[in-house]
């Protein structure tokens, strides 16, 4: 089969301008937060539509681009995602997490109640797609994992440039979700993203980042 390949549109920018953009970027990109607390303000459905366009512009194993996202703005599905989330949730809680672990979220005062889902005027969930079908036939995918992570990170990064406030959440077991969505059985869920404006007086867990020189190394 004969290659295709088009011209790489690629713009060479100065040196002085590069360093202005990624000091920009990573401004931006360091104010980032985590929201637990949303308003119910609408949101413009074209602001979920940009991101989700930049998210699926993301590179994927062998370009199959093996992601599906669902938004969710129905108050009725919304709540039946909330139900069932808390039950997992209540279980995972008074069961399922080792103490180690609620050790470590005690810091972030999560609990098993999770009214956002309910109240964010939308709900991104993201799905992978496992494989291909080409009518009876399975189709591999290759990196799937790998690629829908990418695409959530390119997702998450064109939320906050709108001006939106996320979240990412990843209730375990997430199987509720493909069947309230009446997703196929080839699509997988792989997290859950409350998206809208922050309450006003909105608050965050004062954590830190770790410092540069703990996560970069340069040989």
């Amino acid at each position: 089969m004969a290659r295709k390949f088009d011209p790489l549109i690629f713009e060479r920018l100065p040196a002085e301008e590069q360093l202005r953009r990624s000091r920009e970027f990573v401004h931006r990109m360091a104010s980032r937060r985590t929201v637990r607390t949303f308003s119910a303000e609408p949101v413009p459905f074209d602001l979920i539509e940009n991101a989700v366009r930049c998210a699926a512009n993301a590179p994927s194993g062998a370009n199959q681009q093996p992601w599906r996202f669902v938004v969710v703005s129905d108050p009725e599905i919304k709540r039946a995602i909330r139900e069932a989330a808390e039950a997992e949730e209540r279980e995972n809680y008074e069961h399922r997490f080792p103490q180690e672990w609620l050790d470590a979220l005690d810091a972030l005062g999560t609990d098993s109640h999770k009214e956002f889902l309910e109240i964010a005027p939308y709900l991104i969930v993201v799905f992978r797609i496992d494989y291909g079908l080409d009518g009876d036939r399975k189709i591999k995918h290759y990196y799937v994992q790998e690629s829908v992570g990418i695409a959530v990170g390119f997702l998450l990064a064109a939320l906050h440039a709108a001006g939106l406030a996320t979240l990412t959440h990843t209730p375990s077991p997430m199987g509720f979700l493909q069947k309230i969505l009446s997703r196929p059985a080839n699509e997988r869920p792989f997290v859950l993203i409350p998206v809208g404006y922050p309450t006003p007086g909105a608050e965050v867990p004062a954590i830190a980042k770790k410092p540069l020189p703990e996560v970069l190394v340069h040989i």
